[in-house]
């Protein structure tokens, strides 16, 4: 059945992937002073397209020890068959994601997953064991190194409605653009807070069990609604 009406754009860290991937390697092969950067980025000083790019520049390791890191990092048990639902159904996904674009095809394809349409930072091998990053989907004016609500406004351009999936901060500004929000984590507290109307999920079991609803242009029973519906059945316009 195909139900081009839909969008998903999916946000990997910590959504998809079980653990912030860049986290995981600043923890194992940061040099000194990303702690500095981290800090800054979440006292609001500097954006995350400047933390993550100077984070990634102290990284010391080699292109084996990135691999087999990357090998050892586990996905949420449940998006494999949500990724084969929507295939089924004809629904395009999007991977948008603020992390690093090489991690998220190695840690699917780890997985037994195919390459999903991506939307990330660059990560760019500069030395035996240096690194750089850039960042192809930032926006003037947006100081995270993807912007996701440039992705929103894309999705809508291609026609139809949008579901994010996302678990944090940087999905924050996209949540109150899109028609519905599957939310994991700190996202549902930013949803019931801004008055967005959400989903929780604790995993894609759960967000593939919501879907057929969602197609099908109800509401998921799960549905958190933090201000009136007008028609409680359906989904806003």
């Amino acid at each position: 059945m195909l139900s081009p009406s839909w969008n998903i754009l999916c946000d990997f860290d910590g959504t998809i992937a079980v653990e912030d991937v860049i986290d995981s390697l600043l923890d194992r092969y940061g040099r000194p002073g990303w702690e500095i950067l981290e800090r800054d980025w979440r006292a609001g000083t500097i954006g995350s397209a400047v933390c993550m790019a100077g984070q990634v520049a102290l990284l010391d390791m080699s292109h084996i020890e990135l691999q087999r890191h990357l090998g050892g990092l586990r996905i949420d048990h449940g998006f494999a068959a949500f990724v084969r639902a929507t295939i089924d159904h004809g629904i395009p996904m999007e991977i948008v994601s603020d992390g690093i674009d090489h991690a998220i095809h190695a840690i699917l394809a780890n997985h037994g997953i195919p390459r999903l349409p991506t939307v990330a930072n660059h990560l760019l091998q500069v030395g035996e064991r240096e690194w750089n990053l850039t960042s192809p989907y930032s926006v003037e004016g947006c100081r995270s190194g993807t912007c996701k609500c440039a992705r929103v406004d894309a999705a809508r351009a291609r026609g139809g409605k949008t579901l994010l999936i996302g678990d944090g901060a940087s999905d924050f500004c996209a949540a109150d653009r899109v028609d519905f929000v599957f939310a994991k984590n700190r996202l549902i507290e930013h949803c019931r807070a801004a008055g967005i109307p959400y989903a929780p999920i604790a995993s894609f079991d759960e967000a593939l069990e919501l879907l057929p609803d969602l197609i099908d242009g109800r509401l998921p029973p799960r549905t958190v609604m933090p201000l009136p519906a007008a028609n409680p059945q359906e989904l806003p316009a």
